[in-house]
């Protein structure tokens, strides 16, 4: 899982913003999803609340990519 989060940095460094935006998205929930799994497979609940915590992070990182982008274009 961790190995598809390459070519999605390098859509998020070579391509237009708003594709960034795509690519930086789809690698939050790519690391997200890994934690998780990570965190069923071996029982312990910490991965899960980092899991949680860089759901949220991601999320608001999104966020603020946009505001930025809002004053680029």
């Amino acid at each position: 899982m961790l190995a598809s989060l390459a070519p999605l940095l390098v859509a998020a460094s070579l391509r237009r913003p708003i594709d960034g935006l795509v690519a930086l998205e789809t690698a939050g929930a790519v690391a997200t999803l890994t934690l998780v799994c990570l965190s069923v497979g071996l029982g312990q609940s910490i991965f899960f609340t980092v899991a949680i915590a860089a759901a949220v992070a991601s999320w608001i990182g999104g966020l603020v990519f946009v505001r930025f982008l809002g004053r680029w274009t």
